[in-house]
């Protein structure tokens, strides 16, 4: 079957243009509103292909299908919906409300697809094993700081360290603290570090981010015992993560907060993202942008470059500013060789 074909940008104003009017608040052909009476509020809490989970303001949940004029639905979208029959099926969202935020993530193949909307924060998961990569933290880091979105580090299983190897773990990753982002210490099988992540859950819409293999679905069944996400274990052939959950999907806590677990993703590309703001998502560079000698600098061994000069007066982590090359460099190699319009 052949795949829905993307919208432009002039199909994507009509359909927000119509989306207003068949809500009836412009003034427009009345036979073409939606009767908002028949409608309910609700909110997505899974998707499976060209479906979607909508939970209603009782809690019951429906299998909707998804209007083909909406251009898409994501966990954590509040949505106006016909219920369907009195079994639960054939239900139809009818309208997407507005997102007050959205975490997306670029995809080779479809251009840049939305992961989670109305989160409040997104918790960054990485771990010793497959590898802690502190570049793969930074890329996500870059990514909150675009959409303005408060990120909390997480690096789970701890237990696989030795004291001294922690230690020396906890030195690299002070640095994220020095710059005032949380950084939390895990366990699953000790539960260290389980009570202080569910309190900063609390009332709060999360979503959960990271490389497969990293323990997302372990802390949830931490978190939710009654969750029950299946577990996978890391490659041996590649001594990477295996992708155990396959769907995004919000679930509830009892004292209040929801939690959003999306499909894990081994690489977290940037390059749909201009160069300046990926420099402008290093919080530490702010201050000096725009004050190098030349207004194009790369920031490399540029003359009069004032980032280059800071990284050598200790005032910029040197390693975050390899990082920071290190994106820009892989960029070309991990854009699309097509161009799409989004």
């Amino acid at each position: 079957m052949a795949k829905k074909p993307k919208l432009t940008h002039k199909q994507k104003r009509q359909v927000a243009a119509n989306r207003v009017r068949r809500l009836g608040n412009k003034d427009g052909d009345n036979k073409q509103q939606i009767d908002k009476t028949q409608l309910l509020p609700g909110r997505v809490v899974g998707r499976f292909g060209k479906h979607a989970d909508v939970e209603d303001e009782s809690g019951g949940v429906y299998r909707c299908h998804i209007r083909r004029t909406i251009e898409s639905v994501v966990c954590g979208d509040d949505v106006l919906f016909d219920k369907g029959d009195e079994k639960g099926s054939n239900g139809v969202i009818e309208i997407v409300k507005d997102r007050r935020s959205v975490l997306t993530r670029p995809d080779f193949y479809d251009g840049v697809k939305p992961i989670a909307a109305n989160i409040d924060q997104i918790i960054v998961v990485s771990a010793v094993k497959p590898d802690l990569s502190l570049n793969i933290i930074d890329r996500y880091l870059v990514a909150c700081e675009d959409i303005g979105i408060s990120p909390i580090i997480v690096l789970n299983k701890t237990e696989l360290l030795s004291s001294e190897a922690l230690e020396t773990v906890k030195a690299a990753l002070k640095t994220y603290e020095s710059l005032g982002y949380p950084v939390l210490y895990t366990s699953c099988k000790t539960r260290e570090g389980i009570e202080n992540l569910n309190a900063c859950l609390d009332d709060k819409v999360s979503v959960f981010v990271g490389q497969s293999g990293v323990g997302k679905s372990s802390l949830i069944n931490q978190i939710l015992p009654d969750a029950e996400e299946i577990v996978g274990d890391i490659s041996d052939s590649s001594g990477l993560g295996q992708h155990t959950t396959t769907a995004a999907k919000l679930l509830h806590f009892p004292a209040g907060g929801d939690l959003i677990d999306s499909p894990g993703v081994r690489e977290f590309s940037l390059w749909h993202m201009p160069v300046e703001r990926i420099t402008w998502g290093f919080i530490e560079f702010r201050e000096y942008l725009g004050g190098c000698k030349f207004r194009d600098c790369k920031h490399l061994n540029d003359p009069g470059c004032l980032l280059r000069q800071a990284v050598e007066e200790g005032e910029i982590n040197e390693a975050r500013y390899a990082s920071y090359h290190k994106i820009l460099s892989n960029m070309d190699e991990q854009r699309p060789s097509y161009t799409k319009s989004y």
